[in-house]
């Protein structure tokens, strides 16, 4: 099957132009995921041997967290002007133009947190042989959280308080990145090869890219039903 990748584009410039358009929305998930961080040290201790074993988990469970906050943007604002129903009408590929969505959704919420995660683990005080395992991680790691909670959202889009429900669709599903993400970091701060890990988040990200995008096109035909 040939696909028109024409529509793909102009989709994926629409939702980057309008989340730069409305850039105080996307400055929350990044607040959050600093402010989350930055208050550990003050509240555990900012001895940095204390600091070091929780660095992984604490950077990587505010990244999930922040991934969430943002979840209600990718479809929310489309579905109430009437445009996601517009979508999923065209002749286009719905399974593609979701994908067009998921990855503006990426680049303007997960590509800032891998930016920052590196500064905030410097805060952690996170060895430096496990800087690059934890960007390697985030950056196979964040676009499992966008495509996985892709789902979620187009099943609850349709529901006026769907965040509660939306939190138990999706957490279950992202608990094996954050224990191979957050344990290869682990490793690597303590010298340990992390290959295995790393080819763990790759093969769940292929299979998230592979068919999320057709269960989130789905979802939404059913919320739109």
């Amino acid at each position: 099957m040939i696909f028109n990748l024409s529509p793909f584009y102009l989709l994926l410039k629409r939702d980057l132009t309008l989340a730069y358009r409305h850039r105080s929305e996307l400055a929350n998930p990044l607040l959050f995921f600093v402010i989350v961080i930055s208050l550990f040290p003050l509240g555990i201790s900012p001895e940095s041997k204390d600091l070091q074993g929780i660095a992984p988990g604490v950077i990587w469970v505010a990244a999930l967290l922040a991934a969430m906050l943002s979840l209600d943007n990718l479809f929310r604002s489309d579905f109430e002007d009437g445009t996601l129903e517009q979508i999923a009408l065209s002749a286009h590929s719905l399974s593609l133009l979701v994908l067009a969505k998921v990855l503006a959704h990426w680049l303007v919420t997960g590509l800032p947190l891998i930016l920052l995660a590196p500064f905030l683990g410097i805060l952690l005080f996170l060895p430096e042989q496990a800087m690059l395992t934890l960007i390697a991680t985030l950056a196979l790691g964040t676009p499992i959280l966008s495509l996985v909670g892709a789902i979620g959202v187009a099943l609850t889009v349709g529901l006026r308080r769907g965040g509660v429900l939306l939190s138990l669709l999706v957490l279950p599903l992202y608990i094996p990145v954050l224990i191979f993400a957050a344990g290869a970091v682990n490793e690597a701060a303590r010298g340990f090869p992390v290959a295995g890990q790393l080819y763990f988040l790759a093969a769940l990200l292929t299979l998230s890219l592979t068919l999320a995008p057709f269960a989130t096109a789905a979802a939404l035909r059913i919320s739109l039903s």
